[in-house]
């Protein structure tokens, strides 16, 4: 990774872990609809399919 003038390394990787987990929480907020979002796609490529 290319070092950028006037930037902190500590803070850059808090941000970074932060960053990391609020993607993380939304991944894990997500997680209940893939059920319905699999259920959804299979009727749809179904209905689709003569």
């Amino acid at each position: 990774m290319a070092r950028v003038g006037g930037r902190n390394l500590a803070m850059s990787w808090i941000a970074g872990l932060l960053c990391t987990g609020v993607v993380l929480g939304l991944v894990w907020f997500a997680i209940p609809i893939v059920p319905a979002l699999a259920s959804f796609a299979g009727d749809t490529l179904r209905s689709l399919m003569p």
